[in-house]
C-alpha cells in the first residue's frame, strides 16, 4: 500500500512539473512575397471566402460543408466548417482590420479538440511587391500544454501555411 501511495505522489509530482515547464503559448507564422500592389493584396485577403481558392485545408477536404453568417469582409462575419478527420470542424470569425496592414480573425476549433486561436494576415510593402505574413497565436491550457512538450506546433502547421501562401501567390499573380 505504501508503494502505491509513493507511485501516485510521483505521478502527481511529474504532472505538476510538466505543467509548469510546458509551453503556455504558441505563435506560428510564415511569409511570402507577392508581386502585386499592397492595396490589391489586402483587399483580396480581407474576404474569408477567398481562402477557399488557396487554403491547404480546402484541398484536404474538398467536400467539407461550409456555412456563412454575416457579410464577408466585415467584422463579425463567420465561416463555419464541418470536414473530414484532416480538417475537423470549427469556425473563423473576422475580428478586426487595420487598413492595408492586417486582417484579424479568431479560429474556434471544435473537433478533433476544442481550442481557440487568434489568426492574422499581415501585409507589408516590399518595393513594388507585397510581403504577406500568415499566422496564428494562442494559449495552451492545461493539460493540452503538457502535450505541447511532445508536439511542435510550428512543424505541425508551418508546412500548411507555406503551401497555402505558395498557392495564394499563384492565385494573385495570375
Amino acid at each position: 500500500m505504501t508503494t502505491l501511495i509513493y507511485i501516485l505522489i510521483g505521478i502527481v509530482a511529474l504532472i505538476v512539473i510538466l505543467g509548469v515547464v510546458a509551453p503556455k503559448t504558441y505563435d506560428v507564422s510564415r511569409s511570402i512575397v507577392v508581386n502585386k500592389p499592397l492595396a490589391e493584396v489586402y483587399n483580396y485577403l480581407k474576404f474569408i471566402k477567398n481562402q477557399d481558392q488557396w487554403s491547404p485545408w480546402a484541398e484536404k477536404d474538398p467536400d467539407m460543408e461550409k456555412t456563412f453568417t454575416g457579410t464577408d469582409g466585415e467584422i463579425g462575419f463567420i465561416s463555419a466548417w464541418v470536414g473530414n478527420k484532416d480538417v475537423g470542424s470549427g469556425e473563423q470569425e473576422l475580428t478586426g482590420f487595420k487598413e492595408n496592414e492586417e486582417v484579424a480573425s479568431q479560429l474556434r476549433f471544435l473537433k478533433p479538440w476544442k481550442s481557440t486561436s487568434d489568426a492574422y494576415l499581415r501585409v507589408f510593402q516590399e518595393g513594388e511587391a507585397t510581403k504577406v505574413v500568415w499566422g496564428f497565436t494562442g494559449h495552451n491550457k492545461f493539460p493540452i500544454s503538457i502535450m505541447m512538450l511532445f508536439m511542435n506546433m510550428d512543424k505541425a502547421v508551418g508546412g500548411d501555411f507555406e503551401q497555402g501562401l505558395s498557392k495564394l501567390k499563384k492565385v494573385l499573380e495570375n
